[in-house]
């Protein structure tokens, strides 16, 4: 791990998840270890966590879970996503990287008081 892990911010987990299954479809785990080698080990999620969005996401019919077999041979729920999860991944992907341009603009300015 470079740097200390991160908070994950509200709604955040549910973002990630989305996006690492836009790419393949993925079990609980493999999404964790996404995160975690992606992130460079700065975004580090927790099993119950992860389990706990996936019913979420599964709920607003976002994901979708078949069984399966890990490359370690043991059985699996595997998530992929659904149309619907890709559209709302693409609309929240846009509204989070317009927030954190706002924000980031605005930690790049000076201080003082405007005008």
């Amino acid at each position: 791990m470079s740097e200390e892990a991160l908070p994950l911010l509200k709604g955040t987990l549910e973002l990630l998840i989305l996006k690492g299954l836009s790419v393949e479809p993925l079990h609980g785990y493999g999404l964790a270890l996404w995160m975690e080698r992606g992130s460079e080990g700065t975004i580090v999620a927790e099993d119950s966590a992860i389990y706990q969005a996936l019913r979420r996401l599964e709920g607003k019919r976002f994901v979708e879970a078949e069984w399966g077999v890990t490359e370690n041979n043991r059985r699996a729920r595997f998530y992929r996503l659904t149309p619907r999860g890709r559209t709302h991944l693409d609309r929240e992907a846009r509204t989070w990287t317009r927030y954190v341009d706002s924000v980031s603009g605005l930690l790049s300015q000076g201080g003082g008081s405007p005008g």
